[in-house]
């Protein structure tokens, strides 16, 4: 006798430019045993509107409720609110999937809460490429982990870093590398704009060791993002090229279907890739 499971009851913290069309998937039934229970959102009357096609209206309630009503929580909001959301889905033992994944590394001891607890923290891919193979060479040694991050200038424009040293990419005629350093460093200074520079660190060698240089680029227009990776098994050299969101040109369209993917896994009979 076949077994049917309850499906999975999933919270989205967040309907911009990652959870809304992720919202919309997940209520179209687009994956098989999961069920879109509630979102969080700071305006409810913007968030009604984007959501008055839906077949089944979520339930709205604040951040720290979500816990409470779903057994999967996926973040989607600014980093200054991921503890919000964060530590109750942690401290319920629930399926936490972060898309600010920058912030996560300030906060770590979530891992070590999530161990207590028998919570599980899965960071999507993003909008990166081969954490798979990442995470294989990372079970023997690897020696260098680079990521090379070209942007069109308004991707860039605003971030934190070049605000602070009043520097600006309007107008720019030729590539401009605007940072080079450690991921940790990378993502206090860009923090909506290379979390996939997280995630390559916390598939491999880390925050600090994991390397980054950052370009404001007018002859690109798309975000893209080459990684290289030398270690004791292979040397991994992979580019990817991401279209921007038309609303958000901080983030690919990518993002928000590698999140979908993410989920997929969670119920699927057939998982593929390590």
């Amino acid at each position: 006798m076949n077994a049917r499971r309850e499906p999975l009851k999933v919270a989205v913290a967040g309907l911009g430019a990652i959870g809304l069309p992720l919202a919309r998937r997940l209520d179209a039934g687009d994956v098989p045993g999961l069920s879109l229970v509630a979102v969080s959102v700071r305006d409810e009357a913007k968030a009604r509107k984007a959501m008055a096609g839906f077949r089944q209206q979520p339930q709205l309630m604040g951040l720290s409720a979500l816990a409470d009503a779903a057994d999967v929580i996926v973040e989607g909001l600014p980093s200054k609110n991921f503890l919000d959301v964060a530590e109750p889905a942690i401290a319920r033992g629930r399926i936490f999937m972060p898309l600010s994944v920058g912030a996560l590394i300030d906060h770590m001891q979530l891992v070590e809460k999530a161990r207590k607890t028998g919570a599980r923290i899965i960071v999507p891919t993003g909008a990166l490429l081969g954490l798979d193979a990442v995470r294989a060479t990372a079970e023997g040694k690897i020696a260098t982990a680079t990521i090379i991050t070209r942007k069109p200038p308004a991707g860039l424009a605003g971030a934190p870093l070049l605000v602070a040293q009043g520097l600006s990419v309007d107008n720019l005629k030729a590539p401009l590398r605007v940072f080079a350093g450690s991921a940790r460093e990378a993502i206090a200074g860009f923090p909506a704009n290379v979390n996939v520079s997280v995630a390559l660190s916390l598939a491999g060698i880390g925050p600090d060791r994991t390397q980054v240089e950052i370009w404001a680029d007018p002859g690109v227009t798309r975000n893209t993002h080459t990684v290289r990776v030398t270690s004791d098994s292979s040397d991994l050299t992979m580019t990817i090229e991401n279209v921007p969101d038309p609303d958000n040109p901080r983030t690919g369209r990518i993002t928000a279907l590698s999140a979908l993917a993410a989920l997929r896994r969670l119920t699927s009979p057939l998982v593929v890739g390590s």
